[in-house]
């Protein structure tokens, strides 16, 4: 059995640091609170400081007893049983969280597997504790669920303009993380989106205004930070404008230099102002800041050149996942992470094959062709943010606090009240909105249903149907997909004829996708049909016809209720667009400018 958990940190690192002061003078003149940190690296082999480097995934809902299926994929992937087993063969310095490998099936389950690989670590020789990651932005990509809180997405509070409500929700969300033994959240998304097409970024920024983006950015950096739970910002040096999925394909950034300084690096300065943890790389090309061809992640003009020289940032650098094909169009998985430390990243996050990652580390040190201080340089740096962060005297978590912190109703109060802020009306005829159950007591919800990330209870329509219904109407769902054939177009018509008005869920609706045809079909019934975006706001510019169209930016519960409540008019549309929409017929024109945003008569604009 491992020691008491309190005793064991405290045991662990001062057994590290005895009897290493003369360490203290690797470097030069140390800084004093270097010390501790500088003790730690000295006392270190080789094996373990390339250990350090690597934050990894592992399945499974326990450190030690995950399921079977959970077993057989980890011996597939990393020829390891359990997550146990990952940090004694490899000494990981970080283990990163993810919905889809079984890690994080409730709080208390999160809670209890953190302090499993912290115990797994911890009790090594020379033991350091591990850093926790996952990638919890709220909109789309949310890896914890509920009961944990669940905020708007990046758009959704550019939408709001609201530094304090960034902010909050980074000391809320980073309160909850905390509680479970999360210390790294990959987010904000720095990027600002000023491509409509962007498929992998789009509502994950806070629009297209580098100021405002950089605003929101900071102040949510400042509310993670303050909770204790490191911010990143990401993707260094911009994914805003481009068509490429970096995960699927090789983007190509062809902003110029002077581009770069006024739309992509005004978010990243304000990060680093405000004292950011850590920076992504994206994997993408931006041959104005280097013509190598090489993608960022691999640019040690970019990484030490940009990021490190020219904006002055200290902080640990770390790549996006290592399986994602933007990194590995150029060169093999085992060359991808040597180069990438030798650019002048520190943490190497989720490589395909940890075993040929971590050896091609270890071989390039060996023959020299990474310098051992480059690799000591990195380790240093995740050292200092341990510290920092209070890992080096506390790495586990408090089961009071899971159930005391996560979910509390107080935090999905301020949710629910950031959310109603980012709910934007574009159009409003008549004016159609607000609906009441006096007047439209029969409505009928229909639409798009797309696969739900952890934010959502269920689909849009069922969520949208049912926050109807607590709001005193007779409301029915009835979905019709992200691509409605004739039959379900059919269907839904039929349904139309005995509603007083319709909703229509739409998901990024293009020139030729059926959901037009669906709500031309609806408005053709006579009936009230008012859409709601539940991902991208451009959908307005293909449905010229409808009578209302509110803008959610994501179909998270929390947003879809808020966007039940302005429909109703229990609460006032206050989003203002973070980004232009243009015409769906003449695309160098504004159909709605940044800014755009309708209230209802008889409520004071923002």
């Amino acid at each position: 059995m491992p020691p008491h958990r309190a005793a064991l940190p405290r045991r662990t690192v001062l057994a590290a640091t005895a009897g290493v002061t003369a360490a203290l003078a690797v470097g030069g003149a140390a800084r004093a609170d270097d010390r501790r940190t500088r003790a730690l690296l000295t006392a270190m082999t080789l094996e373990e400081k390339v250990g350090q480097v690597f934050v990894a995934r592992v399945y499974g809902h326990s450190a030690t007893a995950p399921d079977q299926t959970d077993v057989d994929a980890n011996l597939a992937e990393m020829g390891v049983r359990t997550a146990a087993e990952l940090v004694t063969r490899y000494r990981v310095g970080g283990i990163i969280y993810f919905t889809w490998a079984h890690n994080t099936r409730d709080p208390r389950q999160i809670a209890e597997l953190s302090d499993g690989i912290q115990r797994a670590s911890l009790g090594l020789p020379r033991g350091l504790p591990v850093l926790i990651s996952t990638d919890q932005e709220h909109g789309i990509v949310c890896r914890v669920g509920a009961p944990a809180t669940l905020f708007p997405g990046a758009m959704a509070l550019g939408a709001g303009g609201s530094r304090a409500d960034a902010r909050q929700l980074g000391r809320i969300a980073g309160r909850e993380l905390r509680a479970m033994g999360v210390r790294q959240n990959y987010s904000p998304v720095a990027d600002v989106n000023v491509n409509p097409a962007n498929p992998v970024i789009g509502v994950r920024s806070f629009g297209a205004d580098p100021a405002a983006a950089a605003r929101l950015a900071a102040a949510e950096v400042r509310g993670y930070q303050a909770s204790g739970v490191a911010a990143t910002a990401k993707h260094f040096p911009g994914h805003g404008d481009t068509a490429v999925d970096s995960h699927t394909g090789f983007p190509v950034i062809t902003h110029s230099r002077a581009e770069w300084e006024r739309l992509d690096a005004v978010p990243f300065r304000e990060a680093i102002a405000a004292g950011v943890d850590a920076v992504m790389t994206g994997h993408l090309l931006f041959p104005s800041l280097d013509p190598s061809g090489d993608p960022a992640t691999l640019s040690r003009p970019i990484v030490t050149g940009v990021l490190r020289e020219q904006l002055g940032y200290d902080g640990v650098v770390v790549t996006d996942a290592l399986g994602m094909a933007g990194v590995r169009t150029r060169y093999g998985d085992e060359r991808v992470p040597v180069l990438a430390l030798k650019a002048g990243v520190d943490q190497l996050l989720d490589p395909p094959d940890l075993a040929v990652a971590w050896n091609a580390v270890l071989d390039a040190v060996r023959d020299g062709e990474l310098a051992e201080e480059r690799l000591d340089s990195a380790v240093l740096r995740i050292l200092r943010l341990k510290e920092r962060l209070g890992l080096l005297d506390e790495p586990y978590t408090d089961p009071a606090a899971v159930s005391r912190v996560v979910g509390r109703r107080t935090h999905r109060a301020a949710a629910d009240r950031i959310a109603e802020a980012t709910t934007t009306v574009l159009v409003n005829k008549g004016p159609t909105l607000p609906l009441a159950p006096r007047s439209h007591r029969r409505l009928l919800v229909v639409g798009a249903d797309p696969a739900s990330p952890s934010g959502t209870t269920g689909p849009p329509t069922t969520v949208l149907a049912d926050a109807f219904t607590g709001l005193g109407f007779t409301a029915s769902a009835l979905s019709t997909g992200t691509a409605p054939t004739a039959e379900a177009v059919e269907r839904a018509v039929r349904a139309a004829s005995g509603a007083d008005a319709v909703v229509v869920a739409t998901y990024n609706v293009t020139a030729d996708s059926p959901q037009r045809t669906l709500v031309e079909q609806l408005v053709a019934t006579g009936r009230p049909v008012v859409a709601v975006a539940v991902r991208n706001p451009y959908d307005v510019a293909q449905l010229p016809r409808v009578h209302a169209f509110l803008a959610a930016y994501s179909w998270t519960d929390v947003e879809l209720r808020a966007a039940a409540r302005v429909i109703a008019g229990t609460a006032a549309p206050r989003g203002r667009l973070p980004v232009p929409v243009r015409r769906a017929d003449d695309p160098e024109q504004v159909l709605y400018p940044v800014g755009h945003g309708l209230t209802y008569p008889g409520y004071a604009a923002r």
